[in-house]
């Protein structure tokens, strides 16, 4: 997914919603982390805002994998119906302890290391 590779209609947005659909189970990463897989590093604010307009795909999209660079919960005021942010990480086994995953570079998720071909 190189600036070269993407189709030419298909959104930053769209984009995200790619590589976070991704994302393993059990696993997190970084809305940096994606903004780099995406061709647009620096542009990890962008990522946030992208995952916090998911609306009805937030079913579809596994946004509560995403945390910050140290592994903050900083997305969880998006996750305002349902299950919090912080549930849904905990069903996966994921532990957290005030708004913090735990063993986080263990956990951590590099699009650009684990998907080929990106």
């Amino acid at each position: 997914m190189t600036s070269k590779d993407k189709p030419k209609d298909q959104g930053f947005f769209d984009l995200v919603y790619e590589v976070a659909r991704l994302i393993p189970e059990g696993r997190v990463t970084s809305y940096g982390a994606i903004a780099a897989a995406i061709g647009s590093p620096g542009a990890a604010r962008m990522v946030g805002w992208a995952l916090n307009n998911l609306g009805p795909r937030l079913d579809d999209v596994p946004a509560h994998r995403v945390v910050n660079r140290n592994g903050m919960l900083t997305g969880k005021h998006a996750f305002r119906s349902g299950a919090s942010m912080e549930e849904l990480l905990r069903r996966e086994g994921i532990e957290v302890v005030d708004d913090k995953v735990q063993r986080f570079e263990m956990l951590f998720w590099d699009p650009i290391k684990e998907i080929p071909n990106l």
